[in-house]
């Protein structure tokens, strides 16, 4: 029982079967990956037999056809529970891919032609495994709203330079998705109005497009999460998308940020699952000496009424979030959203990340008490994992430093611009 979250549709439930079905897999490969620093391909192989990669494309195209955020969430906890570096790639890729399903039912009431086919032609490479996408927003020294990577208006297209850090999934992606600065005036500087935000996605073998293999992180170390230089990369001029005005929120970049980073939180629930389902089988453990059984300690059995009552409070404060998200898909489907309303739904995902973060860190601390010393060793998984969980934190938007602000203002009805 526990709270444990069980999806509410039935797309969602072949999606969470077929994660479920991978967990075991996962975590025979995630230790050698997290010690050679390595992404395990195999994965990738596994991601698309099971269907898992394809969990957003339309039923017509061989895809789960998924639409609750909610039950995405609940698949990416279970991923989690397997390996979190892979958990966060293919919650880049289906982040990206539900909006390539979006912009396709859109295009199907528009008399865009053109562009319905083309997403369609992309379903059928994502099905056939020929196309997996790594996506990042992520720059030094800035954030979401200012990105410096820029695209420069050339005859015929655009040439793209610039920087991108934790590309996650990048080593083993046919194509990145990313954010962009697109100066309107040569004049201008980055905080003219007129600049705005652009979104690619391009193939990786683009000429110019040159990944940097300098993944060496604390944790995470399966993720590939390496940099990209892009230097004078060319592309077709209908490749690029404004999506709104630099440094300044709109509905549509707060709920890319919502949509897109959302789901993140259940890889990092699912890293806590694992290490409280590990401390559990170490508690039951039969002692090999005249010492007691750790299930029999008092103070043991303190440890683990804590880590029931966190990991309970932060399965129901995902399966709530989530649930809240699609009722407001629901609600604004096929209307503007007001930014207000985008500002409150990013608040609300802010307070949730904030208690994820937290406990599932905490969870996983507790956890290493009750294994003990042996839980230090790099042979032992909770050493993997409470490094592994120590990212979540760091997640945009908003890192904890920006995270109380951000919620405080909104709760006053302050709605910030940038």
């Amino acid at each position: 029982m526990s709270y444990e979250l069980r999806p509410r549709t039935k797309e969602g439930e072949s999606f969470i079967e077929a994660t479920e079905s991978v967990i075991k897999i996962l975590r025979d490969r995630a230790d050698n990956a997290d010690k050679k620093s390595i992404v395990n391909v195999h994965n990738l192989t596994d991601m698309l037999s099971s269907g898992i990669i394809g969990a957003f494309i339309p039923k017509i195209f061989g895809g789960f056809g998924l639409t609750s955020i909610h039950d995405w969430m609940v698949g990416i906890s279970r991923l989690g529970q397997g390996d979190g570096s892979v958990a966060l790639m293919v919650n880049m890729h289906l982040a990206v891919s539900r909006g390539m399903m979006e912009t396709w039912n859109a295009s199907k009431k528009s008399t865009n032609k053109k562009l319905t086919k083309k997403l369609e032609l992309q379903f059928e490479q994502i099905i056939s495994g020929n196309m997996f996408l790594c996506a990042t927003a992520t720059e030094i020294g800035t954030d979401n709203l200012h990105p410096f990577t820029e695209a420069t208006r050339v005859q015929d297209g655009w040439i793209i330079n610039g920087k991108k850090i934790f590309v996650t999934g990048s080593p083993i992606a046919s194509h990145v998705a990313m954010n962009l600065l697109i100066r309107n005036k040569k004049e201008t500087t980055p905080n003219n109005e007129e600049d705005v935000i652009g979104a690619v996605i391009l193939p990786l073998e683009t000429k110019g497009v040159i990944t940097q293999d300098d993944w060496q992180a604390m944790g995470m170390r399966g993720s590939g999460s390496q940099s990209i230089f892009f230097e004078n990369v060319f592309i077709p001029k209908d490749i690029v998308r404004p999506i709104g005005q630099w440094g300044k929120w709109s509905s549509g970049l707060l709920m890319n940020r919502n949509l897109a980073n959302l789901p993140l939180l259940g890889a990092f629930l699912g890293i806590a699952e694992h290490a409280y389902e590990l401390a559990l089988v170490a508690a039951k453990e039969k002692p090999k000496s005249i010492r007691p059984s750790n299930m029999e300690l008092p103070g043991i059995q303190h440890i683990i009424g804590e880590m029931e009552i966190s990991i309970s409070t932060t399965r129901a404060m995902v399966g709530q979030m989530g649930q809240i998200t699609d009722d407001f898909l629901k609600k604004y489907k096929n209307q503007k959203i007001p930014i207000e309303q985008a500002h409150e739904l990013l608040k609300d995902h802010q307070s949730m990340k904030w208690v994820v973060n937290r406990n599932a860190i905490d969870i996983v601390n507790k956890a290493l008490d009750v294994v003990g010393g042996s839980g230090y060793l790099d042979k032992n998984t909770i050493s993997r994992l409470y490094r592994d969980v120590r990212a979540g934190p760091f997640m945009q938007p908003y890192a904890p430093s920006e995270a109380r602000e951000y919620i405080g203002k909104v709760v006053l009805g302050i709605y910030p611009e940038n």
